[in-house]
């Protein structure tokens, strides 16, 4: 069973159920996607609702070597897993479904694998509740056929958290410039979104006039920062 909510609250106690379970069992999780996003951008997280910003999910990112750990712990939640995934050869993710509510969670473990592989080995442990603001930036930046919920997310962290110098309370914007001038096929992917964040920020009647003067700043500035990042031989 599967359904759309535009009410994020059922989602949001579901999520820090999971999330306090995992520290009482020493797991490392942590929030990823839509609800992430609304959890980290307490101010603007208005963007979401306001332009029909559908939940359905509660995503986590975790490590692949707590993998049977983290099985263990949605299966005590009532959760099931959909074991079709264990099937894929080289696959590090799990869906879990809840037995009686109309939602599910997927878990993926080390790299955030869409368009391109982000590494999160190492990185969990940046930020809490969620992955670190810079990752959830280029977990929306790297896929090639961006659409609009994506859109709408990053205008929305754009528009609460400048960027800055570390991950303390910014989207630290060295290791984004690190991470895309690492790879040709990353780089091109980010930058192409970026401008179309860029130009369809005029497409949102949410946004004043001042919101997306605040955005495009920041998007100048990631881009300036990308811009002057020495390139690797990749």
């Amino acid at each position: 069973m599967s359904g759309q909510f535009s009410d994020p609250t059922p989602f949001i106690e579901q999520a820090h159920r999971i999330l306090e379970v995992a520290e009482e069992r020493n797991l490392t999780l942590r929030l990823i996607g839509a609800l992430a996003f609304h959890i980290r951008c307490s101010e603007f997280n208005y963007i979401q609702t306001k332009t029909e910003r559908f939940f359905t999910d509660v995503d986590f990112m975790a490590y692949f070597s707590q993998m049977r750990d983290v099985e263990q712990l949605f299966k005590d939640l009532g959760y099931y897993e959909d074991q079709r995934m264990k099937a894929v050869p080289g696959l590090r993710r799990s869906i879990f479904f809840h037995r009686d509510y109309p939602w599910h969670s997927d878990v993926f473990y080390d790299v955030l694998d869409f368009s391109h592989e982000i590494d999160l080995k190492g990185r969990l442990e940046l930020d809490y509740p969620t992955i670190s603001l810079v990752d959830l930036l280029l977990e929306k930046m790297q896929i090639a056929q961006i659409n609009q919920k994506d859109v709408t997310d990053t205008l929305m962290l754009l528009r609460e958290y400048d960027v800055g110098d570390s991950n303390n309370g910014t989207i630290h914007v060295d290791h984004l410039a690190r991470m895309t001038k690492a790879d040709w096929g990353l780089w091109k992917t980010v930058t192409d979104n970026l401008g179309v964040v860029d130009r369809l920020a005029d497409t949102y009647d949410v946004l004043t006039d001042d919101d997306r003067r605040i955005i495009r700043g920041r998007l100048r500035n990631i881009l300036a920062r990308i811009e002057v990042e020495p390139p690797t031989l990749r």
